[in-house]
């Protein structure tokens, strides 16, 4: 889905798709543009997606558990053009501060306990009892004793 549909959508439901608030994307908008000038002074192509698509392209694949696959045939791009681009948002909101997660410590200091319930999924072979021609009774056939 592209920006351009989603800028017309109200407040509420454009945070309902995209998972944040339609001031949050225009930060990480912001800090985006500022680092494009950068990467297209390395060379290559230019970019062909706003910097706002390549958020929603990103926001796609964290909030909805979308494959590079789906989402770069929603873009036309490539498989791995989208994977680059995605990284790229990642990194560059990362570096950027603006949106820091708590830390290990930090979550270790606060007053909240967290119950944790871990299930056990591994594959394991189950031991089946060998067919012998003992332990199978064949049935008695029509017209012999």
């Amino acid at each position: 889905m592209r920006f351009e549909v989603v800028q017309n959508l109200k407040a509420e439901e454009f945070r309902r798709l995209t998972g944040v608030k339609r001031e949050t994307f225009n930060k990480m908008a912001e800090i985006i543009e500022q680092a494009l000038p950068g990467k297209k002074s390395r060379g290559g192509r230019p970019n062909r997606l706003s910097a706002q698509n390549m958020i929603l392209m990103t926001l796609e694949y964290l909030r909805e558990y979308r494959t590079y696959f789906h989402i770069s045939t929603s873009y036309g791009m490539s498989e791995s053009n989208c994977y680059k681009k995605i990284r790229f948002v990642e990194d560059t909101l990362i570096k950027s501060g603006s949106f820091p997660l708590p830390g290990r410590k930090a979550l270790l200091k606060s007053d909240i306990e967290y119950e944790v319930i871990l299930v056990d999924a591994t594959e394991s072979p189950v031991e089946r009892p060998k067919k012998s021609k003992d332990v199978t009774t064949r049935g008695r056939k029509k017209g012999t004793l």
